[in-house]
């Protein structure tokens, strides 16, 4: 199993225009993307700004047409000009899950 989490922080104010596109993206996934097993968006309690994405993808394969989906390039067109700094981006593989 492949992971990505991905944290990203948006600009005082663009809040709610990253969680809506966020929750875009998790839309897309859920209709379009049988090999994204897990797709969670969640937002820091402490600092409403900072978003976390855990994504699980089957495969590279898999990874590789969630990355390269129109639902991806439509969100970073609209988050790239609300972000506050880039986005740091792990990409692993899984070595332990408890479901």
């Amino acid at each position: 199993m492949i992971t990505i989490t991905a944290i990203l922080r948006a600009k005082p104010g663009a809040e709610a225009e990253l969680q809506a596109a966020l929750l875009a993206v998790a839309a897309h996934v859920r209709a379009a993307e049988p090999g994204t097993v897990d797709f969670f968006v969640s937002r820091d309690i402490e600092t409403p700004a900072v978003f976390t994405t855990y994504e699980r993808f089957r495969d590279r394969a898999a990874m590789d047409t969630h990355n390269g989906s129109a639902a991806v390039a439509v969100f970073f067109a609209a988050a790239t000009p609300i972000l506050d700094g880039p986005v740091t981006l792990h990409i692993c593989d899984e070595v332990s899950t408890k479901r």
